[in-house]
Order: structure tokens, then C-alpha cells, then sequence
């Protein structure tokens, strides 16, 4: 009988050869790095997804990149509004590609996430954006971006808080060494704070020990789980996955993981860094089913690869930036992610 391990190696080539499926997209090639960002720079502002309604929470978000020492410039679509959508499928393309074509512009924000941001993915002009290398910085629904451009282009990003977030000190302190000062930090696990003997808060869920090195890849689990098949799903052989989720009951949580394996991507990985899962979870019947523990375990495990759990990034307040597609190490049993490599010049 075949063990996990190697049936899940099985399944990845059986997901390449299979003559319906799409295959991952290999990893294009590193695009000169984008540059690094300084104060008085011009920054593009993109709604890939969801709309911002009032006007005065466009304001307070203007004033957000203000107080970053930038200069806001919002695309022509920003709060527009086409259904649930910050306008249709092409003006939102048309409005990430004008900002990566822009010459004032040198990165790029999403001002929030939603859903959408995969529908614009046929519509990109991804030579425009692999001849202008610029930070793209969000999370969540933006995971399709970030996927695509590393698939694509080469071009690395941020995955990290979208103009809507709190932006507090850890998220702002991460940032600013990634994109401002080129730095190569190390992110360790959040210190406890509390009046307890032994901290239950930022402990490490170890699912497989070690260290192990690749390029970071990955985002909100369910953008991903939906993006396998696609072509514009980077090839995550020997890539450090990193995950985060928001409102999943675990059984979605399962269903979702058992797809990254059944579709063969699992057995690709060097590593699993599950970042958090806020509002995860049923109050039905607890204790009757699987925990998020019991699941990751479960899913994880056997793949025997250093992996995970808790790191601080994801649906939270405060949020430490990643960069996509920059190569990382990974220590499973002390919690922490090493950026191994600068993401801006």
C-alpha cells in the first residue's frame, strides 16, 4: 500500500497528465524586482473586487496612505459599482493595468477584498505588467492576483493589509521594512500578554518539524482551493505554502485541503505555514467533529515536510506582510518564516 506521502507525489503527476485538467503554470521566471518605495512616492489605488460605498470611507483611506508619506492616486473605477462589483470584469483589468503602465505610479494598493478578483485574470495584459515590475499589496480576494502575476510574470508582491485594514503598528512596522527599507525580517509568533502561568496565546501548532527553504506562494485558502486547474496557478514544487481563512466552518476548511491534495498540489510543497483562521468554526454539536487542529493535522502531517500553525498573518486586526514569490525559510518548531531575499531594489 502506498503512503501518504507517496501517493500524494502520485496524484500531482496524475493532476499534470490529466486530460482534462489545466496544469499548474511553472514558475515564470524572477522579473527584475520592483522598486522599493519612498516618501512623496505616488501610489495606485485598485478595487480588484468589491465596491467602497461612501465616500467618506474613501476620505479615511486616502488619508491611510497619507499618513504612510505617499501620495494616493485612485483608479478611474474605484467606487464604481456593477453588481457586488467594483465595476465589470474589464474595468477593473483595465484599471490594475493602467497602474502598472502608469510611469508616476510605483506600487500599487487594493483597497479591499470581497470576490472578483479572479474574473478580471483573462482580461490582464500580463506583458505590461511583467515590463513594469511595481508592488501589488492586499490579501484575501487578492490572493488571485498575487497567484497570477507569480504565475505569469514573475513579478513578486505583498501579500498584506488592503487599504481598509486597521493598519496598526505590527502591520505598518512589516510593511514598511519589506517595501520601504528592502529588509530581510524575521516573523516570529506574537508574544502572549497574559497573566497565565504558561501563555496560551501565540503558542506554535507544529504538524511536521524542521526548516525548510522555497518560494513563499500562496494566500486565502479558498481563492487558492478555487484557483487549482487554472492557468494561473503557479507550480508549487518546492514552494513554502502559506494559508489564512476567515468565516469557514471546519468541515469547508477539510474540503477545501482535501482539494490542494487530491488535485496533487499538497505533495509538491517544501513546507505548510497556516497563518490565522479567524471566525473559524461551528457552534453546532461541538466536540462531535473534527477540530481545525485535528484537520490540519490530518492533512498535513503526512506529508512530512515541515509545517505549522498560528503564525500573524490572515483576517486580523493587526497583520505582518509577505512577500509572494521571494524565497523564505521556515523553522516549524520555533514558529518563525526568515525572508531569505529583499522583494524591492
Amino acid at each position: 500500500m502506498l503512503d501518504r506521502r507517496t501517493a500524494l507525489a502520485a496524484l500531482s503527476a496524475a493532476a499534470v497528465s490529466s486530460s482534462t485538467g489545466i496544469p499548474a503554470a511553472a514558475p515564470a521566471p524572477l522579473t527584475r524586482k520592483p522598486p522599493r518605495l519612498r516618501p512623496g512616492d505616488t501610489v495606485g489605488l485598485i478595487e480588484p473586487a468589491g465596491f467602497t460605498v461612501d465616500r467618506f470611507d474613501l476620505e479615511a483611506i486616502l488619508d491611510t496612505v497619507r499618513a504612510m508619506g505617499l501620495v494616493p492616486k485612485p483608479a478611474p473605477h474605484v467606487m464604481k459599482r456593477y453588481g457586488y462589483l467594483a465595476g465589470t470584469d474589464q474595468e477593473r483589468a483595465d484599471d490594475v493595468d493602467a497602474m502598472f503602465a502608469d510611469r508616476d505610479v510605483r506600487a500599487i494598493f487594493a483597497v479591499r477584498g470581497g470576490w472578483g478578483s479572479a474574473r478580471t485574470l483573462p482580461y490582464l495584459d500580463f506583458d505590461t505588467i511583467r515590463a513594469n515590475p511595481k508592488l501589488l499589496v492586499g490579501f484575501s480576494d487578492v490572493t488571485a492576483l498575487h497567484l497570477a502575476l507569480a504565475a505569469k510574470t514573475g513579478c513578486p508582491s505583498i501579500h498584506g493589509p488592503t487599504l481598509s485594514s486597521s493598519w496598526g503598528a505590527l502591520s505598518w512596522d512589516s510593511f514598511k521594512r519589506l517595501a520601504f527599507d528592502a529588509e530581510t525580517p524575521t516573523w516570529r509568533m506574537p508574544g502572549g500578554g497574559e497573566d497565565r502561568l504558561v501563555p496560551r496565546r501565540g503558542r506554535v501548532r507544529t504538524f511536521g518539524s524542521g526548516k525548510a527553504s522555497g518560494r513563499l506562494l500562496g494566500g486565502n485558502l479558498a481563492v487558492l482551493a478555487a484557483m487549482v486547474g487554472t492557468p494561473y496557478m503557479p507550480d508549487m514544487t518546492g514552494a513554502i505554502l502559506f494559508l489564512e481563512e476567515v468565516d469557514e466552518a471546519e468541515y469547508r476548511i477539510d474540503r477545501m485541503m482535501t482539494q490542494l491534495a487530491l488535485s496533487g498540489l499538497l505533495g509538491k510543497v517544501a513546507g505548510v505555514v497556516f497563518g490565522q483562521c479567524t471566525n473559524c468554526g461551528t457552534d453546532d454539536s461541538p466536540g462531535i467533529g473534527f477540530s481545525l487542529s485535528e484537520i490540519l493535522d490530518n492533512h498535513l502531517k503526512p506529508l512530512g515536510v515541515p509545517a505549522f500553525q498560528g503564525a500573524p498573518f490572515g483576517h486580523v486586526a493587526n497583520q505582518v506582510s509577505l512577500p509572494v514569490g521571494i524565497r523564505a525559510e521556515i523553522d516549524a518548531d520555533a514558529g518563525t518564516i526568515r525572508i531569505l531575499e529583499a522583494v524591492v531594489t
